[in-house]
């Protein structure tokens, strides 16, 4: 969840002190990377779902709000749109019946929500892009009432100077204009939280960045935008032209954008944050009152407001996250990449597939990723949101393989022996497993399903096809039966 700000318009001023500020924090970080005892005992896994709000045809309702005042739970909170919420789910250890512990408090939070929801015309739906959203909804008038989101919307305009442009070349064409980053709000995403030491973070993150393609392959659920078929996880190209600051001639002299997939494997969890502070102007310059110098001095472990909240503003679809609880510091991997839903047990299956490869690759004696180039990784992460399941992505010793083919071979077998390490139970294990071995042998993810679904009930109206395409995948998501095994309409 986004930390809150308050309105506020900045100063010049206010700009040289957070970047000396930012950069007081990242000295003192590097201190406390050398000398600090960060918490780390056995891997946690926790994990936050982003999701949206439809009425009773399967339409969007600008109704987060209530919808959340009728929830009434701490770990319910905004997203950008009125049409988002969210919920964050605190980690469990991963060992023993955790991973299933997990996917149980996820159902019954989300069974209770919905509950509540209804009371209130809303019913929530977990899917990487609403499939019923209309440009007409895309404008400034349904961003979400928190300070932060108008803040955020005024601060990369600012810094674009014109209105974003939204082209995105798919199964049909997507090419518009937007005057907001309300199309941001458009995609929601599944993000899986992994808690590690510092000496093993570098390694971590470098094998997240490489599974990235896989993960997105196997969990694609983003057909549709619009009204137009575009990529089978249109979430990605959507999400990296919705927050990008950067006009044509920026993007054209090589300026980074701000949803990147970086350019490099690291040696640091510090590479990171340093490469945020000299690569990112700040969009949210609010400084605190804290020195961190002096904190860490007298024993106090320093928030590092400066430094986190800037982290927050660039969108690595593998983000470090720094934060402090009781006094002690501790680091995460975030993984952004995967879309939301269909199922709960999808995303159970999805995130047993994650943590599993994560159990193994960051500590093979050859490193995956000593042997692909950086720029294979990140082609494998686009080529597999376009094609899905159909993708041919690069893998070390297989060289370009058919995605399925990649997971079925080599990539699931080390998702059994990571989970083997994490002390999984057995039953846990091959249930979540077996779904993804699945997904891969009838090549029927999220995606493939709603694509299937929307032809099927066909028609001129484009619209009304995805309506009703909606409400049949809401009644499915209830089922809780894995989205391979969702009858054809």
């Amino acid at each position: 969840m986004g930390r809150d700000v308050p309105a506020m318009v900045f100063s010049r001023d206010d700009r040289r002190r957070y970047r000396e500020k930012v950069r007081r924090c990242l000295d003192v970080f590097a201190q406390m990377l050398r000398e600090s005892r960060f918490e780390f005992d056995r891997p946690r896994a926790g994990l936050e779902i982003e999701l949206n709000l439809v009425d009773e045809r399967g339409e969007p309702t600008m109704k987060n709000a209530e919808v959340l005042a009728a929830i009434a739970q701490p770990d319910w909170g905004t997203e950008l749109g009125q049409f988002n919420v969210e919920i964050n789910v605190s980690p469990e250890a991963l060992s023993g019946d955790g991973v299933a512990r997990l996917e149980k408090v996820v159902r019954d939070r989300l069974n209770h929500a919905e509950e509540r929801a209804r009371t209130v015309g809303g019913h929530l739906m977990m899917v990487g892009i609403l499939p019923t959203l209309r440009e007409s909804d895309m404008h400034e008038g349904t961003l979400s009432a928190n300070p932060r989101y108008r803040l955020l919307n005024e601060q990369i305009f600012a810094a674009r100077g014109e209105d974003l442009h939204l082209l995105i070349e798919g199964e049909e064409v997507l090419d518009a204009y937007a005057d907001s980053i309300t199309p941001e709000a458009a995609c929601t995403s599944l993000q899986l939280h992994l808690q590690i030491s510092p000496q093993a973070f570098a390694a971590n993150w470098n094998a997240a960045q490489a599974v990235a393609g896989p993960q997105v392959a196997v969990a694609a659920n983003s057909p549709f935008l619009f009204g137009r078929r575009l990529w089978q996880e249109t979430r990605i190209p959507l999400f990296e032209q919705a927050t990008d600051t950067r006009p044509v001639e920026l993007k054209t002299q090589g300026v980074r954008p701000r949803v990147w997939f970086g350019e490099r494997w690291i040696t640091s969890v510090f590479d990171l944050f340093e490469e945020n502070a000299r690569y990112f102007p700040a969009l949210l310059p609010l400084c605190d009152d804290a020195d961190p110098r002096e904190e860490l001095s007298r024993g106090v472990t320093p928030q590092l407001g400066e430094l986190t909240l800037h982290n927050g503003t660039v969108y690595r679809w593998n983000r470090p996250v720094y934060a402090v609880v009781g006094n002690v510091p501790h680091l995460r991997v975030e993984n952004r990449v995967l879309p939301a839903g269909p199922t709960v047990a999808d995303i159970a299956a999805n995130a047993a597939f994650y943590y599993g490869l994560m159990g193994v690759l960051p500590y093979t004696e050859r490193p995956v990723w000593t042997r692909m180039s950086f720029a294979a990784a990140a082609d494998n992460l686009h080529a597999a949101a376009r094609h899905g399941l159909d993708a041919r992505l690069y893998w070390p010793g297989l060289g370009e393989v058919a995605a399925a083919e990649l997971v079925l071979r080599r990539l699931l077998p080390l998702a059994h022996e990571g989970l083997d390490r994490w002390e999984v139970e057995p039953a846990v294990r091959d249930r979540l497993l077996g779904i993804i071995e699945r997904r891969c042998v009838t090549g029927r993810t999220g995606a493939h399903w709603q694509a299937e679904a929307v032809e099927a009930y066909g028609g001129a109206d484009r619209h009304e096809a995805l309506r009703r395409m909606t409400l049949s995948y809401v009644e499915h998501m209830h089922t809780n039966e894995p989205v391979h095994t969702w009858p054809s309409p």
